[in-house]
Order: C-alpha cells, then structure tokens, then sequence
C-alpha cells in the first residue's frame, strides 16, 4: 500500500482512513480488535489532514482536566517542600494550559459559536459558570505569567504571595472549562447546535 492510498479524508462523519483503519475517530475509544488489550497508536495527522474540527472541544476539556490535576499535585509538592516536583509539575500544568488556549483559538476561529439552547435554571446556571470561567480566563493570564517569572528569576516570597491568588483562580478555570464542555456537549448534547 502506498502512502497515497492511506490518506485520510475528513467528511462529515469525522475522519476516515482509506483502506478501513480508522473509520470514525471514536473508534480509537472502544476496545482493541488485536487482541493486545490496547490499540495501536494513531497519527494525529494523516497526509496533509489535520484532526477534525469537531474533536477540538473534548481536545480542550482534556488539556483542561490535565491542569487541574496537574495544579493540584503542584500544590501537594510544595506543601511537602518537593520543589522539583512542584517545578515539574507548575510548568507542565502552564504547557497544558498554553495548548489548550491555542486550540480553543483555533477552533472557534474556524468553527465560531456553539449554543446552549436549554431553557429555565439550567441555561442560567450553565451562564453563570461560562461568565465567571471566561473573566477569570482574562485576569489570570497576567497572574500565572507573574507567578512563573517570580519563581524563575528566584523572587520565592513574591512568588508566594502572588501563588496564593493564582493557584485558585487557575484552577477555578480549568475545572470549570471542564463542567463548561461537559454540560455543551455531553449532558444535553442532544439539543446542542454543534
């Protein structure tokens, strides 16, 4: 087989490989077919093919989940005095955070809006947590990028003072970033307009 022949195409059903290796891109969620108890690892990109715009959201609330717990170790180190642990940790959840802003950019430059068309208490509350998610999201960018210099140029009670905002709030808006998606387009996925 050519590489030709194994380009992927993206239609409306997601992305598709030719030749059936990957039909669906929720195929790589459901159980091995080698036998192995795993699958194989896939190619985020296939050919000149990219991943497909409607895997962004899940893509965002993972990067979102992943700096919260990593936020959440962070806080455990320190609080144990690990400080290359806490190091570790803080960096990785701000690379988490970093990726997520670019494919939160991406995606809503090429996919716009996506509504929450319930009605009544629900819509209110899913409101509520998406203003407070998306100011914070704003305040907190300066705060992380203080947080961090402080440390980096070795400014570690200035660094603490400022930690004890930002650690938070942070985390505030990568958990809510997380119930945000999982109400979208999870809980009444049946009448969201994706």
């Amino acid at each position: 087989m050519s590489l030709q022949d194994n380009k992927g195409e993206i239609g409306s059903s997601g992305l598709s490989l030719r030749g059936g290796l990957l039909q669906n891109p929720h195929d790589l969620l459901r159980p091995s077919t080698n036998g192995g108890g795993h699958r194989p690892p896939c190619c985020l990109f296939t050919g000149d093919n990219m991943i497909p715009l409607s895997e962004f959201p899940a893509i965002d609330a993972t990067l979102n989940a992943t700096s919260a717990l990593l936020l959440t170790l962070g806080y455990f180190f320190i609080r144990r005095k690990k400080i290359q642990a806490h190091k570790v940790c803080m960096l990785s959840a701000f690379t988490a955070s970093s990726l997520f802003l670019g494919c939160y950019i991406w995606y809503h430059a090429h996919h716009g809006v996506t509504r929450f068309a319930r009605q009544g208490a629900v819509r209110d509350l899913y409101l509520a947590l998406l203003g407070s998610h998306t100011i914070l999201a704003v305040v907190i960018v300066p705060l992380i990028l203080a947080t961090l210099y402080r440390a980096w140029r070795g400014r570690f009670e200035r660094h603490k003072k400022i930690a004890r905002w930002t650690l938070p709030l942070w985390f505030y808006v990568s958990v809510t970033g997380v119930v945000v998606y999982w109400m979208l387009y999870h809980l009444y996925a049946q009448v969201a307009a994706r």
